[in-house]
C-alpha cells in the first residue's frame, strides 16, 4: 500500500498503463475473491472525484480492485458540499494522501454548460445545480464565443478540473490543512475516451 501521495500517484499511473495495454493485473483480479475480507474494512490508497459518465469507471481506468479506490462520481466532477465532505471523510478516516479530480473527453455536463453559454435559459432547473458549478470555470473570453469544436470542449474540461481542485482547497479548511501538514496531494487529470490514457496535467511542482 502506498505510504505517500507521490507513491499513490505512481500506482495510478502504472495501473492506467496496464489499462491502455489491455492488461488486467492479478492483484485486481484476486481482489474479487477477497470480497468477504473487504466487507470488514477498507484501505483505499486514493480518492477519485470523477464524472458519472458510464464510460469512465475509475477502477477500470486505473486497473484497481475492490477496496483500492474511494470513488466519488457526479456529473461534471463538480465539488458541491456533499462531494467535498466525501473527500474529507476518506482523507480523515482512511489516511488517504492523494485526491485526483478526474475529467474526461466529451464530457456531457461540460458540454451542457457550454450550450447554456450559447443559449442562456435553455437548461432545466435540476441541471442548473450542476451547470452553475461548472460555469465559473468557463469565463475566459475564448469560451464565451459560440462554436462547436473539440478544442473548445477539451479546454473547458480541463478548466473545470482546475476549478474543482480550487474549490476543494478553498471551501475546505480541513483539506487545506492536510495539504500543508500531512502532504495531501490534489491532482488534476483528464481521461481520453478514445485512447484510454489518463493525462495527469495538473500535478505538484515536484512532479
Amino acid at each position: 500500500m502506498p505510504k505517500s501521495g507521490i507513491e499513490a500517484l505512481e500506482k495510478l499511473r502504472e495501473g492506467n498503463r496496464r489499462f491502455v495495454d489491455h492488461v488486467i493485473s492479478l492483484e485486481a483480479l484476486l481482489s474479487h475473491a477477497r470480497r468477504a475480507e473487504h466487507a470488514k474494512a477498507q484501505e483505499p490508497f486514493a480518492v477519485i472525484l470523477g464524472c458519472s459518465d458510464s464510460r469512465a469507471p475509475a477502477e477500470f481506468i486505473f486497473d484497481q480492485g475492490l477496496g483500492d479506490l474511494f470513488v466519488i462520481r457526479v456529473a461534471g466532477n463538480i465539488a458541491a458540499p456533499s462531494q467535498i465532505g466525501s473527500v474529507e471523510f476518506a482523507v480523515e478516516r482512511f489516511g488517504v494522501r492523494l485526491v485526483v479530480v478526474l475529467g474526461h473527453s466529451n464530457c456531457g455536463a461540460v458540454q451542457a454548460t457550454l450550450d447554456a453559454i450559447d443559449c442562456p435559459g435553455d437548461v432545466s432547473p435540476a441541471l442548473h445545480a450542476i451547470v452553475d458549478r461548472i460555469m465559473p470555470s468557463l469565463t475566459d473570453t475564448p469560451l464565451l464565443e459560440k462554436g462547436d469544436c473539440p478544442e473548445r470542449t477539451q479546454y473547458a474540461v480541463r478548466a473545470n478540473v482546475r476549478h474543482t481542485m480550487q474549490r476543494l482547497i478553498q471551501d475546505s479548511d480541513f483539506i487545506n490543512r492536510m495539504r500543508k501538514e500531512k502532504g495531501l496531494l490534489i491532482v488534476g487529470a483528464d481521461y481520453s475516451l478514445d485512447t484510454g490514457e489518463v493525462d495527469f496535467f495538473e500535478t505538484p511542482p515536484a512532479q
